[in-house]
Parts: structure tokens; C-alpha cells; sequence
């Protein structure tokens, strides 16, 4: 298996799909009810079906080239609440209830520690 291998995603999907080179879609998760950004994975076609039939998300590890179903090491589950393709069908937003931490790092987020900019204030 791997990018661009058979899949069993919906063909209707597959064919609104567009990948990079490499056959992915950047998959940005976000938890469901507060809106917080998580996390960005990648997914190729039988990553998403599996997201969407499983209701965890599955994601494209490029550095182990492999599947990985987020928690399935560290317990951080990604529940699936709803998936979305934006306007051009070249990323995924996908709505989860977040176990735990969402950061390899043990962070909440993968966003909260490299703060460019900011004007919260």
C-alpha cells in the first residue's frame, strides 16, 4: 500500500481530489467545538477513506512511509466529527474531539509554541 495504491475511497471524492506530487492532501484537524487548530497531517486517498469510514483519522506518515491512525501509539485519539474539502479540493478539514494532546511533542496543539507573530494583545 501507499499513495496513489488502490483505494477504497468513494470515486466521486477521488475524482475531486488534487494531489501533490506525491499523491497527498494536507489534512488540517481541528477540534470541533472550540475551533482550536491541532494539528496538519497528510492523507492520500485510502488515508481519507479510511478516516471516513472509521471515524479516527488515519493519516500518510511521509518519514516512515506508512498509515497511521492518530492515538493508536500514544492514546491521543482523533474522534471524526465531520470532513470537508475546501473550495479547490486540495485540502482536508477535518473536525475531531481530540484526546489529549495533539503535538508528538506532548503539546495540545502543534501551533502554540512558534509564535511568529501575534497581535492578541
Amino acid at each position: 500500500m501507499g499513495p496513489m495504491s488502490t483505494s477504497s475511497l468513494d470515486p466521486a471524492v477521488a475524482a475531486r481530489l488534487k494531489r501533490s506530487a506525491d499523491g497527498l492532501v494536507p489534512a488540517i484537524a481541528q477540534q470541533y467545538d472550540t475551533g482550536e487548530v491541532l494539528m496538519l497531517g497528510w492523507m492520500d486517498d485510502e488515508a481519507l477513506h479510511r478516516t471516513l469510514t472509521t471515524g479516527r483519522c488515519t493519516y500518510w506518515s511521509r518519514s516512515r512511509q506508512e498509515y497511521w491512525v492518530k492515538g493508536d501509539t500514544s492514546g491521543h485519539y482523533q474522534h471524526v466529527k465531520s470532513v470537508a474539502l475546501d473550495c479547490d479540493a486540495d485540502t482536508v478539514l477535518v473536525k475531531v474531539d481530540q484526546v489529549g494532546a495533539a503535538c508528538h511533542t506532548g503539546a495540545r496543539t502543534c501551533f502554540d509554541a512558534d509564535v511568529l507573530l501575534s497581535d492578541a494583545d
